[in-house]
């Protein structure tokens, strides 16, 4: 599912001759950033971001490789493109960018001659530049090198944000080779940005009246960045980053996603126990309750494992609200194999879930493992699996009603005076209150819950 990322035109200092660029997104927090940077690059060459393709000068698709159909989709979305681009004369240009252009770059070129440029994650620098090439028709289409560094050096320093929360990309690709995955394909090695780099990034955040930030990564806890020019350390993890994050003035939350089992260490582990700016909610995947089943997918822990991980998360910080992924029918799972999983839920527990059936991921080895599990026998375990996960998301809503939780409000709802922003454990929170309230964080307390959000009212002081 895709959506549209906007980018404020109004803004002083944009040039007066502005070509229209719409941007859709689609995929993961880090596309979301990733589309935001896009934007950045291009607004000094004259483009200002619009809320639809219609009239656009130009479209860029920031695709997603991880679910099932994903190039299917662009392939649609492209020839609703072909169309528009029909419409007004054929001068609107088109860029397929994102995980799929760097996994299916020359059969994107060769399958729909209504793309004009091909790019990977790792070359959004190189938009404008490019942009020209092809404009003056010369130059290469197809632009997939890796170069992660160079990236993000090259990105204007300034980011225009929206809102009093914002993502900020501190690594990026991942060396786990999880079977079932494209990211080690699609985003290449792990890169971690250096502190510094991060640091000014955020702090220019702040100073746009950003409040919350949440670090992204495809495997964000194995953070190793080059520390301060001053430390007496070469690189820092991901615990020490957050405890220096936390001292930047004006910023009074911090999130991290997508974490991976096995580098949980203790620094961080402990920063979730004394670090306060950080909030009470972990994103760790499981995957599977079945060790058979994880070793077919190379994750490198056993349940045991990561059993004993949440329980030592849980220690040090009790109140701690935890989420996870989980897919089915990977190949191979037996009912057996699937049971495990439903009891490593309900032994565990957890507030919120995503879960999926396997898609085989071209150029990934499960995609060659013997034993795929038909598609009908995919489908009814994982509606077995996500009641389960759906009630177990329930509880926890519930268990908040009658209590008192921070809120960072982020905008109005659709009642009347009705307000919209997020708890700690992330769920979106409906209360009313007068708008000079957005950007701040309140007390609510909590009156209602449903599925995915809750209801309160201001709580008095």
């Amino acid at each position: 599912m895709g959506h549209q990322t906007l980018v404020d035109a109004g803004k002083p200092g944009k040039p007066a001759n502005t070509k229209k660029l719409f941007i859709k997104t689609y995929g993961c927090q880090m596309n979301v950033y990733d589309s935001e940077r896009m934007a950045d690059v291009l607004a000094p060459v004259g483009y200002s971001c619009v809320d639809s393709p219609d009239g656009a000068d130009l479209v860029v698709l920031n695709t997603c490789h991880i679910r099932e159909k994903a190039a299917e989709k662009v392939y649609s979305e492209l020839g609703r493109m072909r169309k528009l681009k029909e419409k007004n004369g054929g001068t609107m240009k088109v860029i397929v960018a994102g995980c799929v252009a760097q996994a299916e770059g020359e059969e994107i070129m060769r399958r729909a001659p209504v793309v004009d440029l091909v790019l990977g994650p790792q070359s959004y620098h190189k938009l404008p530049e490019m942009i020209a090439k092809v404009s003056r028709e010369f130059g290469e289409r197809l632009e997939t090198d890796f170069d992660t560094q160079e990236k993000f050096d090259l990105m204007p320093k300034a980011r225009t944000v929206d809102g009093p929360a914002a993502f900020l990309t501190i690594q990026e690709g991942c060396d786990k080779f999880c079977t079932f995955c494209v990211v080690p394909y699609t985003r290449g090695a792990e890169f971690s940005r250096p502190v510094d780099q991060i640091v000014s990034e955020a702090r220019a955040l702040v100073s746009q009246g950003v409040r919350e930030i949440t670090l992204l990564g495809q495997n964000v806890n194995a953070y190793r960045g080059a520390a301060p020019k001053l430390d007496s350390e070469k690189h820092w993890g991901l615990g020490q980053l957050i405890r220096h994050l936390s001292k930047i003035g004006g910023l009074d939350r911090l999130r991290y996603t997508t974490s991976h089992p096995r580098d949980m260490d203790d620094e961080l582990i402990a920063v979730h126990a004394d670090e306060p700016t950080l909030m009470p909610y972990l994103h760790l995947p499981l995957q599977a309750g079945s060790d058979r089943i994880l070793k077919a997918m190379n994750r490198g822990h056993t349940y045991a494992a990561f059993k004993d991980l949440v329980a030592k998360i849980r220690k040090a910080k009790p109140e701690l609200a935890l989420s996870s992924d989980f897919i089915v029918g990977f190949p191979g799972e037996s009912e057996l194999d699937f049971k495990r999983t439903l009891e490593a839920v309900e032994e565990i527990g957890f507030a919120s879930s995503f879960s999926f059936k396997y898609s085989a991921r071209p150029g990934t080895p499960g995609a060659a493992l013997p034993g795929q599990v038909d598609e009908a026998v995919k489908s009814e375990r994982l509606a077995r699996l996500q009641d389960l996960l759906t009630r177990q998301q329930k509880a926890f809503n519930q268990s908040l009603v009658g209590k008192t939780l921070s809120v960072l409000v982020e905008g109005t709802g659709r009642g009347e005076n009705e307000l919209f922003g997020r708890a700690p454990y992330l769920q979106g929170t409906h209360f009313t209150g007068s708008a000079d309230l957005i950007g701040q964080i309140v007390r609510v307390e909590i009156t209602d819950a449903g599925q995915n959000s809750l209801r309160g009212v201001l709580a008095n002081g």
